[in-house]
């Protein structure tokens, strides 16, 4: 069992992983053996720091994955930097804009479909070559529980996330015989840096909290396992889903 999350030799590449749910899964897959590859718009230095204290090997490629040019180049990178590439975790994203549809501006709706569907697109169209490349892989794109529900007040974000989903599926099915695997995980309400604003208000807090069954919310650590497992060879025949992760929040 323990030789099946062993990721040593193998190559990660993460979107991201400047803190949150990616920096818990950068830390992970270094403390299994991985050679990880951080990506994003900010300095991944303090997750590098941790990579290095869990004496693991890292990089970090600076790019934004609505630009085809650098998501080309963080992929490109990454094979010259290591040779190869076994797992992407499509991390990056944008939490929503909270107002009705008719408040919505373009801009907003731009936005949010550029980093968290058109992101996740681009990832993938570079990162299944190199895979193939190499006779399979496993992607793993983070969505979130609005990938299989909706909620009102953020239908740009809805949109996004559900459309990830069915991008992914499709990606699957066309890769499933390559042995290129691809899902989804959709996670409840996080505590990350990110999110840290919508808990400053103990009664928003309680009210996030009373989504799920156990009523609290999720630390970036419990999120990460699913990644891990669907990133080993214990998934592999899984590929094509989405992923709950959060705690019964969509079992009702």
């Amino acid at each position: 069992m323990k030789q099946l999350f062993d990721f040593t030799g193998k190559v990660v590449l993460i979107t991201g992983a400047r803190s949150g749910i990616g920096q818990a899964a950068a830390v992970a897959f270094a403390e299994q053996g991985a050679k990880v590859v951080l990506a994003g718009r900010s300095n991944c230095d303090e997750t590098l720091a941790r990579i290095k204290d869990a004496g693991g090997e890292g990089i970090f490629i600076q790019g934004d994955v609505s630009v085809a040019a650098d998501v080309q180049n963080i992929v490109n990178t990454t094979v010259k930097t290591y040779g190869r590439l076994d797992v992407a975790f499509n991390n990056s994203g944008l939490l929503p804009v909270t107002a009705n549809i008719v408040d919505q501006t373009e801009e907003d709706f731009d936005k949010i479909i550029d980093v968290d569907l058109k992101g996740v697109f681009l990832c993938m169209k570079y990162e299944i070559p190199e895979m193939l490349k190499q006779g399979g892989g496993s992607i793993i794109n983070n969505g979130s529980v609005v990938s299989l529900v909706a909620d009102p007040g953020m239908a740009p974000y809805v949109a996004a996330k559900h459309g990830a989903a069915g991008l992914s599926k499709a990606a699957a099915l066309e890769y499933a015989k390559d042995n290129v695997r691809i899902n989804v995980i959709a996670p409840g309400f996080t505590a990350t840096e990110m999110t840290a604003p919508w808990m400053v208000d103990p009664a928003v807090e309680e009210v996030i909290k009373s989504f799920n069954a156990a009523n609290r919310i999720a630390t970036p650590e419990e999120i990460v396992g699913i990644v891990l497992f669907l990133a080993s060879p214990m998934a592999s025949f899984m590929t094509g889903a989405v992923y709950s992760v959060d705690a019964g929040q969509t079992a009702h």
